[in-house]
């Protein structure tokens, strides 16, 4: 398994695109424990780039933090509509439009940063930090939560890491 970092978060955004392309073809039985395994995968991606990536490459190119505080606004907003689906039953009536809007919305920030940031990244970063990087974020996989932390608490710590 390649330690390179953008390999590693390319496969995480397989895996989310699999996730979300189950729940569009799940049918109403299916569709809460798609939604489950989608919290889990965006809930430990988030916070692996937000605790490694971002602040590693914030750090090293100085020039990308424009976009690296634009992807923090995504992920705040993605943990935000992930904290109220786990908290919402699937037969509430904006169980699936809420879902809907967290497959677009991540959606847009996979096609970012595979298009736009990731290739800024490769360049501008040598091979060996990749994988040193790539590294640190498996190893932060291995704490990362499982499932949402609640509205006030994603707040304490988006303010946290970008001040």
């Amino acid at each position: 398994m390649s330690t390179d970092a953008i390999v590693l978060l390319k496969e995480d955004h397989k895996q989310v695109r699999r996730l979300f392309r189950a729940f569009h073809n799940a049918d109403k039985a299916t569709r809460a424990e798609t939604v489950n395994q989608i919290l889990e995968a965006l809930t430990v991606h988030t916070y692996i780039e937000n605790e490694v990536m971002y602040p590693e490459v914030r750090r090293l190119v100085p020039d990308l933090e424009g976009d690296i505080l634009e992807s923090f606004e995504e992920h705040h907003v993605a943990d935000l509509l992930c904290a109220e689906l786990a908290g919402l039953s699937p037969d509430d009536e904006r169980f699936d439009a809420k879902t809907t809007v967290l497959i677009e919305s991540v959606t847009h920030h996979i096609e970012e940063e595979e298009n736009d940031w990731f290739p800024k990244v490769r360049e501008a970063l040598g091979r060996k930090e990749l994988q040193e990087i790539g590294v640190r974020l498996i190893e932060a996989r291995e704490k990362a939560p499982r499932r949402p932390e609640t509205p006030s608490a994603l707040k304490k710590v988006a303010d946290a890491v970008l001040s």
